[in-house]
């Protein structure tokens, strides 16, 4: 049986079994994650999402974090600039390994599913704030005020 999932803007085609690399994920080393975005389920019977299928999931392992290859991006400015530049990139990475693919009852299954870091961010965001600490007094401000109300 084999899925195609959504995650990280890309698309996989993947089975149990398979090893991937996709964007960061908001997980651990050892932790289970299920993909939910599933948009096609194939084996005995093909099923197509419209966008997505209902109640399939594919089930992977965190195996690492990682980062990709380094990426160079070099700018050269001709004729009478004469200047140039060199940066470079490396991706972060979450490699997982696909330990079963469910065509249906996702939602019972109990296991976490994949976010990204984004969205982690996001949801840590717009959790309620901690109550604010107020910082102890100046004791030269409080006593120049003291004074000024006398």
């Amino acid at each position: 049986m084999f899925a195609v999932l959504k995650t990280g803007g890309k698309q996989y085609k993947v089975q149990a079994g398979d090893v991937l690399r996709v964007e960061k994920l908001d997980a651990v080393a050892g932790q289970k994650i299920q993909f939910n975005e599933i948009l096609m389920v194939g084996g005995e019977s093909l099923t197509i999402g419209v966008p997505f299928v209902a109640g399939a999931a594919v089930q992977a392992e965190v195996i690492d974090q990682i980062k990709g290859e380094k990426v160079i991006h070099f700018v050269k400015r001709r004729r009478k600039h004469s200047s140039q530049r060199t940066k470079g990139h490396r991706q972060h990475l979450t490699l997982v390994r696909v330990t079963d693919v469910l065509a249906a009852g996702a939602d019972a299954t109990g296991v976490a599913a994949a976010t990204g870091t984004a969205d982690a961010r996001r949801a840590a965001h717009n959790t309620a704030p901690a109550a604010p600490v107020e910082a102890p007094a100046k004791p030269k401000r409080a006593a120049k005020a003291a004074a000024a109300k006398e």
